[in-house]
């Protein structure tokens, strides 16, 4: 019996996906469950699953082609797992010794021929000529990508960005969780990182600059009491920003993990659409790619966004002294409508404040 492979509903106000690629081809077998397919959406790359175990009998929408949510884009037929395909890898590995063997003793019997080889004229190979080899290929942009660089180019047209910077010396926190991070893991099963104080001192620093957790909605300022927190995550396919909801309730353990399962499934094409969806603040860290400096740009109808960025052991002066401390440079871009620049170089100070006094953030002070 033939069981179509239908668009499933993305997400609110996504209608339609693009087709990526096809994990199984027409013919191909499937055990029910398994990726066949890779969706291309505006906000995320999605996987469909295999409704039944069986083979694709017929491929309708290619690669490159769109489809509402509900279409038909390919039909399954209901099967067992073919007998040749559980066999084959057994029968690969039952064959290659004889075949070994075979050759190996076809060069023992082989006779000896002590008959010099007649000599060969070197020949001289063609230089190619110049720009011989410059080719383009010209790929159209995903969705997601398209719907990032729309974006960008949103906040850009549409706010009145502006970015302001400071360093942090990361020597508290990394003694703090070079001291506890043996329990911590014992205790909560992961390893207590860098995100989950950056994620508890932008909470506290937006509490005391709730500007920056507002947005502007026509002719109004939209102001929340509560902190859902994206977390910018580079995937395969482009940037997601996943949304930690409600991230004054969590605990550092609950921020970890959250994080962690966010970076896995992102990797996986497993984050949902909903997880994308909202959001008040965004943290970035592109310290985890080796960047010094960067300014990042806020992802509407957000007001702003913090960017992390690489350690470095640096020369500063405390006490009078110079000593070589941890150090990191961290940027804060927010819109200018609704955020003015004392508040912003507040905020900011006040994260520095928090991270190189982490009791702070435990007693919200």
């Amino acid at each position: 019996m033939a069981v179509a492979l239908k668009v499933p509903s993305v997400g609110e106000s996504i209608n339609e996906v693009e087709i990526g690629e096809w994990l199984k081809q027409e013919g191909a077998f499937a055990k029910q469950d398994e990726p066949i397919l890779i969706l291309e959406t505006e906000k995320a790359t999605l996987e469909l699953p295999a409704p039944v175990q069986g083979k694709v009998t017929q491929v309708l929408k290619k690669t490159g082609e769109k489809a509402a949510v509900g279409d038909v884009v390919g039909y399954m037929e209901e099967s067992a797992e073919p007998a040749q395909q559980q066999s084959e890898q057994r029968q690969a590995v039952v064959d290659i010794k004889p075949d070994q063997d075979k050759a190996s003793k076809q060069e023992k019997t082989a006779p000896r021929n002590d008959v010099p080889m007649p000599k060969v004229e070197p020949v001289e190979e063609e230089t190619p000529a110049f720009a011989a080899g410059r080719e383009e290929e010209i790929l159209p942009m995903s969705p997601i990508r398209r719907r990032i660089a729309d974006r960008l180019v949103e906040a850009q047209n549409t706010a009145a960005l502006v970015t302001t910077f400071n360093q942090i010396d990361m020597s508290a926190v990394a003694s703090l969780r070079s001291a506890h991070q043996e329990a911590f893991q014992k205790k909560y099963n992961v390893k207590l990182g860098l995100m989950s104080f950056f994620v508890k001192a932008a909470v506290e620093a937006l509490k005391r600059i709730p500007e920056i957790n507002a947005e502007i909605r026509g002719e109004t300022i939209a102001y929340r009491n509560y902190y859902d927190i994206g977390i910018a995550i580079g995937g395969g396919r482009g940037l997601v920003v996943p949304i930690l909801r409600n991230a004054e309730r969590l605990s550092f353990a609950d921020i970890e993990k959250r994080i962690i399962d966010f970076a896995e499934r992102s990797r996986d094409n497993r984050i949902r659409i909903d997880e994308l969806q909202g959001g008040t603040f965004t943290i970035s860290n592109g310290g985890i790619y080796g960047s010094l400096l960067s300014t990042p740009i806020v992802n509407p109808p957000q007001s702003g966004v913090l960017g992390l960025h690489v350690i470095e052991d640096r020369a500063v002066v405390r006490g009078g002294q110079i000593v070589v401390r941890p150090m990191m440079y961290t940027a804060l871009t927010y819109d200018h409508r609704i955020v003015d620049g004392r508040e912003g170089v507040t905020f900011l100070k006040h994260v520095k404040e928090l991270i190189e006094d982490p009791a702070r953030i435990l007693l919200e002070i």
